[in-house]
């Protein structure tokens, strides 16, 4: 993307400030799927201003256009979560009252801030029925708590799912970047086990502990009676027994997707020639980041209830082992895109010479 590209859609994005305090007045004045269609057309407008806005230099990949509408969005979110905190007012007040976060409120309203650009967060969201088979109670709430009433706002939902499928089947598609790494330097490489390699082998110990981390808390999330879950609760993170349904869930995404991510990263890691391990880390760190970025806020935000807030002087362990387990995903992702050679697929005749 040129600069002048990346300047139009930043300028586009801003302009959800006006359209959300003008279209939350007039949402007040008309039907629900009235709202929804105007909505709809509202994003398509988006995509047409970003052509417009690059019609001297048109990029040639649509996905551009794809994370112009995600750039407006992302900002609309933003909006949300600062009204959610009484900071601002009057943006998107009808949309609270009447949309898909009315039942959702404590939680939504910090998850807001963060951005939906990431595929691997919808796929943890997809784990909700999943979980709700591992845990009665969660499945109760999730049905029917949460699920007991869907407006027409709901279905401004259905491009968040459409667009990120449509433009993950595309980047899939593409061919994959080749890397023009001597055969010889690719070969000697791959030939170090994972004690010569000392960054990925303090890796590997990492990985290890983020490991028994997930299912540390995942145990929690179950209700684990050990007596090292009820203390870790109780005096380092007492979110995780928040009523809500959503610090279960996400230590139950951890334990079911991110363990089992971890395994095959050790795997990738010892044996040469993954070549998907660029790819998985990418779309494992983006999803993390994101879902760890909304547990530390909501573990620390004024509107979860006192009782279920990390302890004040637990505050610097709670953040270091979080931020810990953020940042790990995003070395794995560095370490395998920037540095590749160990996960290159040599040609079965480079192979026998």
């Amino acid at each position: 993307m040129s600069a002048s590209a990346a300047t139009g859609v930043f300028v586009l994005s801003l302009s959800a400030i006006p359209v959300t305090y003008v279209f939350n007045h007039l949402a007040a004045l008309h039907d629900s799927w009235t709202i929804v269609g105007v909505a709809a057309l509202i994003l398509l407008l988006v995509a047409l201003l970003a052509r417009v806005l690059v019609k001297r230099k048109p990029p040639r990949d649509p996905l551009f256009y794809v994370y112009a509408v995600f750039g407006f969005t992302s900002v609309v979110n933003l909006i949300i979560g600062l009204e959610q905190d009484g900071i601002i007012d009057g943006f998107m007040t009808h949309y609270l009252r009447e949309g898909e976060l009315q039942n959702h409120r404590p939680i939504l309203g910090w998850i807001n801030y963060n951005e939906r650009y990431c595929f691997c967060t919808r796929k943890h969201c997809s784990s909700f029925y999943y979980m709700g088979h591992c845990k009665k109670t969660v499945e109760r709430e999730l049905k029917w708590k949460y699920g007991t009433r869907i407006c027409p706002a709901f279905f401004l939902s259905i491009p968040y799912t459409c667009l990120p499928l449509w433009a993950g089947f595309r980047i899939y598609n593409q061919s994959s970047e080749s890397y023009n790494y001597p055969s010889k330097v690719v070969q000697e490489t791959q030939a170090k086990d994972l004690l010569r390699r000392p960054f990925d082998c303090m890796l590997a110990v990492c990985v290890l502990l983020a490991m028994g981390f997930s299912l540390f808390r995942g145990l929690i999330a179950l209700d684990c009676p050990a007596e090292l879950c009820r203390l870790y609760t109780q005096f380092q993170e007492p979110y995780l027994k928040d009523p809500a349904a959503y610090p279960k869930i996400q230590m139950l995404a951890y334990m079911f997707y991110s363990v089992p991510y971890f395994v095959i990263v050790l795997y990738g890691l010892v044996v040469p020639g993954c070549s998907w391990m660029p790819d998985v880390t990418l779309i494992h760190a983006g999803g993390l980041a994101q879902a760890q970025f909304s547990h530390i806020g909501a573990s620390l935000h004024a509107r979860t209830a006192y009782v279920y807030r990390v302890p004040e002087e637990a505050k610097i362990l709670f953040l270091a082992l979080n931020i810990a387990y953020g940042v790990l995903p995003q070395l794995l992702a560095y370490r395998c895109i920037y540095k590749p050679e160990f996960f290159i697929k040599t040609k079965a005749e480079e192979k026998v010479e």
